[in-house]
């Protein structure tokens, strides 16, 4: 009798275990979703704040010299005295390494004009 309440024990213990790990599966499958959606939504928030920053309080320069790129970099804003190459960042994003290249070409001055006329 007790060999019979045991191996029920069991075999319920191995559903119940069973259940959970069916359970688990799918609430991983359900974070993994959410993950991804918040990232395309902070990506989605980014490019449209983008849009945004030069007509704001913060942006040092005026915004009417300010002409939007995109990418690699936003834009640039073309003043009296100088050019200057603009990057936003909303929250924990980092420039990506192609936009750390190109800052480092601007800061060693590795900067040219090209002029080409058309016949």
């Amino acid at each position: 009798m007790i060999e019979i309440l045991l191996a029920a024990l069991i075999l319920t213990l191995g559903v119940i275990a069973w259940l959970f790990w069916k359970e688990a599966g799918e609430l991983k499958e359900e974070l993994s979703r959410l993950q991804f959606e918040k990232s395309s939504q902070s990506v989605k928030y980014g490019k449209m704040s983008e849009n945004w920053i030069p007509l704001s309080e913060q942006f040092p320069y005026n915004p009417d010299s300010f002409r939007f790129l995109g990418n690699p970099i936003d834009g640039v804003a073309f003043e009296d005295d100088k050019i200057v190459f603009c990057e936003f960042k909303a929250s924990k994003s980092q420039l990506s390494e192609k936009q750390k290249r190109i800052r480092q070409l601007v800061e060693e001055k590795k900067v040219e004009w090209f002029e080409l006329k058309m016949k």
